[in-house]
């Protein structure tokens, strides 16, 4: 698909060479040496400045066309989309502003609101949870490494429903949220985002123990659940998510993947974006809408 913003970018550096170009030939020149020719070629050089700057013109005329339809459309498709549903964002590892601010830009007109962010440590201290926890089943879980994803399922559906144990671990489990834990009614949808680390030996298995946990007790909740990333994400978690069968969308810096992003979480299912990973296409089928 043509995209006047590479076109802008492409039009933007041949204004510099030329530009560049220019002064070069005024920084070593002087006018009594400087020949017919090289004459001509200067003046070639401002027509074919000025030529590209009114290319550039337009091209930014375009661009702001094209990128108001495109903010009219969305809003069409996506209008009322998710109305009354509360959308938690679920960092696990370290959190992302990008991402925060595109899961909130794509939300707009759908009636849907982001009303909890959490990110989750990766992995929690298990001495700390076992403290938090109290007496119980997860009194052991420092001891005793198939508790953890057990631990990582109960976290994974109270995320969503709330509950008791979740808020006396909050404190080692998430290193920071904003929101309400337990929204009267729970959540109607979830979005994850995996930046984990790369562990090895004893901390490896803990985390990935926990992290299948945390997202099976995220797909068992009964929400729908979007794993989510950029298209310029460097290391992409699609086949994490797709391991553990959530649904994902790889471009949410895209107007594509914003309303891929909104239709999972109005229930539809699979891969949707641009990379090698997308395995069920750019955009899914709209929830509740019949194939022709």
């Amino acid at each position: 698909m043509f995209d006047f913003r590479y076109h802008a970018l492409s039009l933007a550096a041949v204004l510099i060479a030329l530009t560049v170009g220019l002064l070069l030939g005024v920084a070593i020149g002087d006018a009594n040496l400087v020949s017919n020719a090289e004459k001509h070629v200067v003046n070639t050089l401002r027509s074919n400045l000025d030529s590209s700057r009114d290319q550039v013109s337009t091209l930014r005329s375009q661009l702001a066309f094209r990128n108001q339809f495109e903010d009219t459309a969305y809003s069409q498709l996506v209008g009322g989309r998710l109305a009354g549903r509360r959308i938690g964002l679920i960092f696990l590892g370290s959190p992302s502003d990008q991402v925060n601010a595109l899961v909130r830009s794509a939300l707009e007109s759908t009636g849907g609101q982001v009303v909890l962010v959490a990110v989750v440590r990766d992995p929690p201290s298990l001495p700390a949870v076992a403290a938090a926890a109290g007496s119980g089943r997860y009194a052991s879980i420092a001891t005793d490494p198939s508790v953890v994803r057990p631990f990582g399922v109960r976290v994974g559906v109270q995320l969503v429903t709330g509950g008791r144990l979740l808020g006396k671990v909050a404190t080692p489990v998430l290193s920071t949220y904003n929101g309400t834990l337990a929204p009267k009614g729970g959540l109607g949808g979830v979005v994850i985002v995996r930046n984990a680390s790369d562990p090895s030996g004893p901390t490896a298995a803990v985390q990935t123990s926990f992290e299948d946990g945390l997202a099976a007790g995220l797909a068992g909740s009964g929400v729908p659940v979007a794993g989510a990333e950029t298209t310029a994400t460097s290391q992409s978690e699609i086949p994490w998510y797709q391991q553990q069968n959530l649904s994902s969308v790889d471009d949410i810096d895209d107007i594509a993947g914003r309303v891929a992003l909104v239709e999972v979480l109005a229930g539809a299912q699979g891969s949707f974006g641009h990379k090698a990973t997308a395995t069920s296409g750019l955009l899914p089928q709209p929830a509740g809408v019949a194939h022709p």
